[in-house]
């Protein structure tokens, strides 16, 4: 169910839909004048462009992708979130242009910092306040819906379920119908059966309900057919529920190709809006990291230099996003450089790691030059770490739905990583755990999961056993 169906208040709903495009933009232009009057700054011709080129950003980055059911169900902290991660793209996208002009200097950095710190506060105070006035107009009994759900199953439990858990939906489920009885279904929980299958259209047009969910499982699409031609002559509105979830699903969305309804099964978290909320981040938050970065680097490359014969920089190809080959950067740990059909994997006492080489391989310290491999685009700040070319070719054979893991770029860190899967995987059983974080973050990202990782990360550093 792609939105909530409302049957009353469309103009209150209309007005909210409205404000949500308008809100944000006001925020951001309001805010801006606000602050730079009370610094006593005039609003010049300077900061009036930037505040055309800020409210033209904010229609299209800050309003919320959230269908008015995710908004309604949504939590504060990541609906606040969501919103954070929004307005750092802005923020990123306005450094990006000041830096390409060389406008930035024209501005009072007072009143740039305080603005770029206050006004998202307002905007998660702006979204919240939104929020509460929609449920108050949505949920609401009047705008109850009756629903009925035809097949007893697993996916139809779990359905029935959450519709009576979150009122914000606003169904009311009447009950199941089903050819079998409650004995033949022999359920833990008992459910109301209402009646047979044949019988669904008389009880819809009787008792005029609003909603129906046919849950049937894909093998009965004949049973279905016949159901939606019985159905015909009722004003409810239905939904074909498809006992898909029997799959390991990545990501399962519905849209639709020129008009023709698909469901996707498996595709990257990364998609539209999200695809340009992701990059931006990488990008404004590698730039921080490497300003403190680059002193450390650059002792590290003179400390390899002095300690050890070979390159500073060891390059080694690795799969990137959508299994297309990439180099990843990293400092030289070893004695070796491999790239082969065939590379071993590093042990706790491995007789080819350096001296240096054990102490940076400790603390992650051979893993910065990587910023680098983010900046191109190649790598991102967090996403399933990147094995040699060669461990690829032996585990995909081995574990089922390894690739799938290349459905976005690799990551510095990872859920994986700050799980404790580090280091070798000397049993397959190792590496498949670690395959089976990468697939939940493929299944959860949320911009929350991402600043989540990398706080983790930090404190992995300082106390990761594995690391070797």
């Amino acid at each position: 169910m792609a939105q909530l169906v409302v049957h009353k208040q469309g103009i209150s709903v209309a007005v909210v839909t409205l404000l949500q495009v308008v809100v944000p933009p006001a925020i951001v232009f309001g805010s801006l004048y606000a602050i730079a009057a009370g610094f006593d700054v005039h609003f010049d011709v300077s900061f009036q462009y930037l505040a055309v080129i800020a409210v033209a950003l904010a229609i299209v980055l800050l309003r919320s992708t959230m269908t008015y059911s995710e908004q309604l169900l949504a939590q504060g902290l990541p609906l606040a979130a969501g919103v954070m991660m929004r307005w750092l793209a802005l923020v990123g996208v306005l450094l990006i242009i000041g830096y390409a002009t060389k406008f930035s200097a024209n501005f009072s950095r007072r009143v740039m910092l305080t603005w770029i710190v206050a006004t998202p506060m307002l905007l998660i105070l702006g979204s919240l306040a939104l929020r509460a006035w929609m449920r108050m107009l949505l949920v609401n009994p009047a705008n109850t819906r009756s629903v009925v759900i035809v097949g007893c199953n697993d996916v139809s439990l779990s359905l029935a379920d959450k519709l009576q858990k979150n009122s914000e939906l606003c169904m009311k489920v009447e009950g199941f119908f089903d050819d079998r009885s409650a004995e033949r279904l022999g359920l833990a929980t008992p459910v109301n059966i209402v009646g047979k299958l044949p019988e669904l259209a008389d009880y819809v047009r009787t008792r005029a309900v609003d909603v129906i969910f046919i849950a049937l499982p894909i093998r009965h699409l004949r049973r279905v057919m016949d159901l939606m031609d019985d159905l015909r002559d009722t004003t409810a509105s239905i939904y074909y529920v498809p006992d898909i979830f029997v799959f390991d699903l990545i990501q399962a969305r519905t849209g639709e190709i020129m008009g023709i309804p698909v469901v996707s099964m498996c595709e990257t978290p990364f998609h539209g809006i999200r695809g340009v909320s992701k990059r931006v981040t990488d990008l404004v938050l590698t730039t921080l990291i490497l300003v403190p970065a680059l002193p450390v680097m650059l002792v590290t490359a003179l400390l390899i230099k002095l300690t050890s014969r070979g390159p500073v920089i060891f390059k080694q190809r690795r799969y990137g996003l959508d299994g297309r080959e990439i180099k990843i950067y990293k400092f030289r740990s070893m004695t070796v450089t491999e790239d082969g059909g065939t590379v071993p994997q590093a042990t706790r006492q491995d007789g080819r790691i350096t001296p240096l080489g054990r102490y940076l391989r400790r603390y992650s310290l051979d893993e910065l030059p990587q910023i680098f491999n983010v900046l191109q685009g190649s790598m991102s700040l967090v996403g399933p770490r990147p094995h040699a070319v060669a461990h690829n070719e032996q585990y995909r054979k081995l574990i089922k739905g390894y690739m799938v893991r290349h459905k976005v770029r690799p990551g510095i860190t990872g859920l994986a990583q700050v799980n404790g899967c580090r280091g070798e995987t000397a049993r397959l059983e190792e590496m498949q755990a670690r395959v089976n974080y990468d697939l939940e973050y493929l299944r959860n990202w949320s911009p929350l999961l991402d600043l989540k990782i990398l706080v983790l990360t930090v404190f992995r550093l300082l106390g990761d056993s594995r690391a070797y």
